[in-house]
């Protein structure tokens, strides 16, 4: 793995040598992506290759799903990303012979992603059977300007002696079929070849494919160009078919003496555009692409990465490896998020296929949030993508004999896609959880929900709540059969943070209407409904344990039989190990779940029963997801516990980096990148959102000398530096009027010409800093 050293730059990725056995986490490390197109990080020849591939947003293909025992209300098929025209690969022959670096490895081999200039590039020298040296150069990039576009320049050049060189530039649909995680013939044999050509056509330097999907019925178009240089005598020709265009360039060389070309590669989908259409679409981007240039399309990257640097950029001092993984994860979070339109951000973003391609409430959790204060009109788009889908979480609800509207646990299309009900379905939190995101997105922002459908989706998903609860014979409302953050503790009563979450759901809700006054009626709801709400709000029951003095992450959690951690510590990850039916019994957490709650929902708890419930969760926590070390990091930070909260944060940093949960192959964890930077915004900055005021609370470990990160705050940009001497927040460019401000609840307001500073307090945690399970401390340590 390019696992950063004290020595990197803090710009930059780093491959310095090929690792046969990393093949699949470094094409996630090394894709591009612009949010609409994505292109995994694979080496430029056919092999070796653990999963190459060019993904669109929103293009997937149904598949079936297997019931052994049927149910009503399952759904009826599943959907997974699938690869459309890759035009990644470049074949090379030198006197015959083709490059594999597995059968001719490389002198001299390096790949640099560089988060400034959106480039990924690669330099490799090699010696043929013939003896005759040879480089190869090759730089890629997809464009975050130019949403259709991506463009390869590639060079190879004859060092000491004469060859001939042949180059095969494929363009290549039903190609590149992705990993199946699913062991049902049935899924890989839809998958393998998942379109069926509409239009072909090639000329001398290129062409462009058409194809449609035989179950979703989504039509993909894609053109590829080359520009050649190449030295006299040499030939350039394309053949096509229905599912290839195939560019071949021919040259002798001699010493000294190279081919070059610029590769434009545009796409474009479409549910209901004809064939015609989407040719044309992609004609005419590759007719802008061209007339920018390489050079126009790398000076365009450029400004976007240098715009976008100013106002999310992080700086950590005395940490090297950590600054780059900061760096790396923000640089996802735009290539997640820049150009997407009309369909979700996946849990992998576009880098991979894992999970199917499938958006889950990760995303509204972390992802949204981040994007919200760092390119808040890319959040606001994916949360109207969300609001589109509310009829058929409608029909969800339905279907579940609910009122409301109830949004599914993993999806592409807005449908619900998941097989297993009580790690999907019975996890209701995500309403709650997308109804947080809308309501933070319009508190840092400060726009009217109603410009993302908000108002609509808090309405729909308090009535779903509303329609769920149970009232005891004292009046205290339940729950009852849901499953919380945490899937080692399934279908349980009244898990805290489903409880809390859907508290804060249903008083948003009121509170939304009120403000909102002229939908009142478009939606239907009553005076009735709203008091309803507040008062079901109000009588939700909370459980506590007064013997153990903390919080059941659910009804009788603390009961449960312990976890023999030490007898079972080579047993990670324990569903691996271990069957649910024992797992669901027991005191194991997958991932932080009433700890999630200590930080959504902080006002429901003391300071002091927040770190009783830290430490009691952290000894029983394996964190079998990537989702949990950047919770436990910002709540450790809250707490006091800064050193803890710092290893944390590089476990949540480093994840793919360092390959930790060893499947960064699928795809990286992208609610993982959002949560490392909110770790540093919001667990060592203390950042929450009230009302019209921001609040920060500052807080450094000892190990950082320095830390600094930016955001945007209702339509400025904020630039905020801790130190030793203290914290210093400046108003960067916006609107010069004056913003409220709270530091250390402390109220200040901050002006373009009159910064704010304020002392760095040393918090005094109340207790020792608590222990893990044998084997699950943090596991990214500086110098491993």
């Amino acid at each position: 793995m390019p696992t950063p050293s004290n020595e990197a730059p803090a710009w930059q990725v780093r491959e310095s040598a090929l690792d046969p056995g990393a093949h699949g986490a470094l094409e996630s490390v090394f894709a591009l992506s612009n949010g609409y197109v994505g292109v995994r990080g694979t080496l430029d020849g056919a092999q070796p290759s653990d999963s190459r591939g060019t993904f669109l947003s929103g293009v997937y293909e149904y598949h079936p799903l297997s019931y052994p025992e049927g149910g009503y209300g399952h759904p009826e098929h599943g959907q997974a990303i699938i690869g459309v025209a890759d035009g990644s690969t470049v074949h090379l022959q030198v006197d015959g012979v083709p490059l594999d670096v597995r059968d001719s490895p490389p002198e001299q081999h390096e790949r640099v992603l560089d988060l400034r200039a959106g480039t990924l590039h690669r330099e490799t020298e090699w010696v043929t059977p013939r003896g005759a040296r040879m480089r190869l150069r090759s730089t890629r990039l997809v464009s975050l300007g130019h949403r259709p576009v991506s463009a390869l320049h590639y060079t190879v050049e004859a060092v000491d002696r004469s060859v001939q060189v042949v180059l095969r530039s494929a363009l290549v649909a039903n190609g590149t079929p992705p990993k199946v995680e699913n062991s049902d013939p049935r899924v890989a044999e839809v998958l393998a070849k998942p379109f069926r050509p509409e239009i072909h056509h090639c000329h001398g330097t290129g062409g462009a494919l058409v194809h449609r999907t035989h179950g979703s019925g989504i039509g993909v178009g894609a053109a590829v160009e080359h520009d050649v240089d190449l030295p006299a005598g040499g030939a350039v020709s394309t053949q096509c078919d229905e599912d290839q265009v195939v560019t071949t360039v021919v040259a002798d060389l001699g010493p000294g003496e190279s081919v070059r070309f610029v590769k434009y590669l545009c796409h474009s989908s479409a549910a209901d555009d004809p064939a015609e259409d989407l040719r044309g679409q992609v004609l005419a981007a590759m007719a802008g692409a061209r007339r920018r240039g390489w050079e126009g399309l790398l000076a365009d990257q450029r400004t976007e990465l240098d715009e976008y640097w100013a106002g999310a950029d992080v700086e950590i001092d005395s940490d090297p490896e950590l600054q780059l993984a900061v760096r790396f994860d923000l640089f996802q979070l735009l290539q997640a998020a820049a150009c997407v339109d009309g369909a979700p951000v996946g849990a992998k973003g576009l880098t991979g296929g894992g999970y199917s391609g499938h958006t889950f409430w990760d995303v509204e959790g972390f992802v949204l949030p981040a994007l919200a204060l760092l390119r808040p009109r890319d959040a606001a788009r994916l949360l109207r993508w969300r609001s589109s889908t509310l009829d058929r979480a409608r029909q969800r609800a339905q279907v579940l004999d609910l009122g409301g509207a109830s949004f599914p646990w993993r999806t592409i299309d807005g449908h619900e896609t998941s097989a297993y009900w009580p790690a999907s379905t019975a996890a209701m939190h995500v309403n709650a959880d997308i109804a947080r995101a809308f309501s933070w997105w319009a508190d840092v922002t400060g726009e009217d929900l109603t410009t993302v459908g908000g108002v609509d989706v808090l309405v729909e998903t308090a009535r779903v709540w509303a329609a769920m609860v149970h009232e005891d014979h004292e009046g205290r409302i339940h729950l009852l059969g849901m499953t919380g953050p945490d899937e080692y503790t399934g279908v349980v009563d009244d898990n805290v943070f489903t409880n809390l979450m859907a508290r804060r759901n249903l008083r948003a809700a009121a509170d939304a209407c009120e403000e909102h006054r002229e939908h009142i009626g478009r939606l239907s709801v009553t005076a009735d409904e709203l008091q309803r709400w507040r008062a079901l709000a109000d009588a939700i029951h909370v459980p506590y344990d007064a013997v153990r003095g903390v919080h059941p992450s659910n009804a009788g959690f603390t009961t449960y039989r312990e976890w023999d951690f030490e007898a079972k510590q080579d047993g990670y990850p324990v569903e691996e190990h271990f069957h649910y039916a024992k797992i669901y019994r027991r005191q194991v957490v997958k991932q932080a779940d009433l700890v999630l709650a200590l930080w959504w929902c902080a006002e429901a708890f003391t300071p002091e029963q927040t770190a009783r419930d830290l430490d009691y969760y952290e000894q029983r926590t394996v964190r079998d997801s990537s989702l949990s070390a950047c919770v436990q990091a910002v709540v450790c930070a809250r707490v006091g516990h800064l050193d803890l909260a710092l290893e944390y944060l590089r476990e949540s940093a480093l994840v793919d980096l360092r390959d930790i949960q060893q499947d960064a192959g699928q795809g990286l964890h992208l609610a993982s990148a959002a949560g490392s930077w909110l770790a540093v915004v919001c667990g060592f900055g203390g950042l929450d959102t009230g009302g019209d005021e921001l609040r920060l609370a500052p807080r450094l470990p000892e190990r950082l000398h320095r830390l600094a990160f930016r955001l945007h705050w209702r339509g400025r940009r904020l630039g905020v530096e801790i130190t030793r001497s203290g914290t210093a927040v400046r108003l960067l460019d916006g609107d010069p009027g004056e913003v409220a401000l709270r530091i250390d609840d402390e109220p200040v307001t901050l002006t373009a010409d009159r910064p704010v500073h304020a002392p760095l307090r040393a918090p005094h945690p109340p207790t020792p800093a608590p222990r893990q399970p044998p084997g699950r401390a943090p596991r990214a340590p500086r110098g491993s």
